[in-house]
């Protein structure tokens, strides 16, 4: 089933070498930007923009000044990321670029992924999770001296000469069953009241991915859980994390109805057999995760059949 979900999972895609042998080349982007074949793809927060349904790449003098990520290449073209900040706007080469291009738009990485080609998708992705790393390391966490880009944008080092390195947060997501078959689903805190999906939590340091998976789901939903199975994962870069997807039941002689939401994180759990499920979400009576997360594909997998719900909530698991 790994593969079969893994080929599925929109942030999963990749065709494109990332070529990180050439990061540390000191005049790698001065040579991509005099080559016309680079393609170069700008990011604001999560969003890139798309031009109808594609997404759309500059030429690079068309964005000059700003912070540059090399993604990598693919049959010939190489591929450069300028990641904007808030006053991107002011940037009158950009401005005169985009405007250039007919029905322009910044459209969220959620919400179009699905949509996406491999090439696409991929290099999105990629240049998202690089863009939320640079603004959040403006400044050294060592030192809290300012932190300027290297290699190619995949360092930052400070006056000091301390390198930060980009960092990816691992998170498991868990489909667990009970001795009927029916699967857990948590409400969380920060959602609406009909907004429901797996369970999931961070790895902890110097835990193992099963231990978090079995601690996680205690914490979470009261029960113990065994036999977690590693099935995918995906990115997650909003801001920074790799979803882990598993599999768990629930432990032998335990009460599945005893289950106990924290009342913090989570305020409320649900079982659902595959008819319950599918009814809820036929009728919207509960909001499913959307195709672009993980959890949609789990919950399918688990179901047999698609979910027949649209992107009700942007952002979530």
């Amino acid at each position: 089933m790994s593969h079969e979900i893994r080929r599925r999972l929109p942030l999963a895609r990749q065709v494109h070498d990332r070529d990180a042998v050439r990061r540390a080349e000191p005049l790698l982007l001065d040579e991509l930007w005099s080559d016309p074949a680079t393609r170069v793809l700008v990011v604001h927060e999560n969003a890139t923009l798309v031009s109808a349904d594609d997404v759309v790449y500059l030429s690079p003098p068309a964005a000059t000044g700003l912070t540059r990520v090399y993604l990598g290449h693919y049959e010939g073209s190489a591929f450069v990321a300028v990641l904007t900040d808030e006053a991107f706007t002011a940037d009158a080469a950009l401005a005169a670029a985009v405007a250039s291009v007919d029905t322009t738009q910044w459209r969220d990485l959620r919400l179009m992924a699905p949509a996406l080609g491999e090439l696409d998708v991929g290099l999105v992705t990629q240049a998202v999770a690089m863009a939320n790393w640079h603004r959040s390391h403006s400044f050294s966490p060592q030192r809290g001296q300012a932190a300027e880009p290297q290699q190619a944008g995949w360092v930052r080092v400070d006056d000091a000469g301390t390198q930060i390195f980009p960092r990816t947060d691992a998170a498991i997501i868990v489909l667990v069953t009970d001795d009927d078959d029916r699967v857990l689903l948590g409400n969380n805190a920060l959602w609406e009241e009909d907004r429901f999906s797996l369970l999931a939590g961070y790895v902890e340091p110097g835990e193992s991915l099963e231990d978090a998976v079995v601690r996680e789901m205690t914490e979470e939903c009261g029960l113990r859980v065994v036999n977690p199975v590693y099935v995918a994962s995906q990115p997650w870069p909003f801001p920074a994390s790799l979803m882990l997807g598993f599999t768990a039941r629930v432990a032998d002689g335990q009460d599945a109805s005893a289950i106990a939401a924290d009342g913090e994180e989570i305020r409320a759990l649900r079982w659902f057999t595959r008819e319950e499920l599918m009814a809820a979400a036929v009728s919207n009576a509960v909001k499913l995760p959307g195709p672009v997360s993980i959890a949609r594909h789990l919950l399918e997998d688990w179901l047999g059949a698609s979910i027949p719900q649209e992107d009700t909530w942007l952002g979530k698991r």
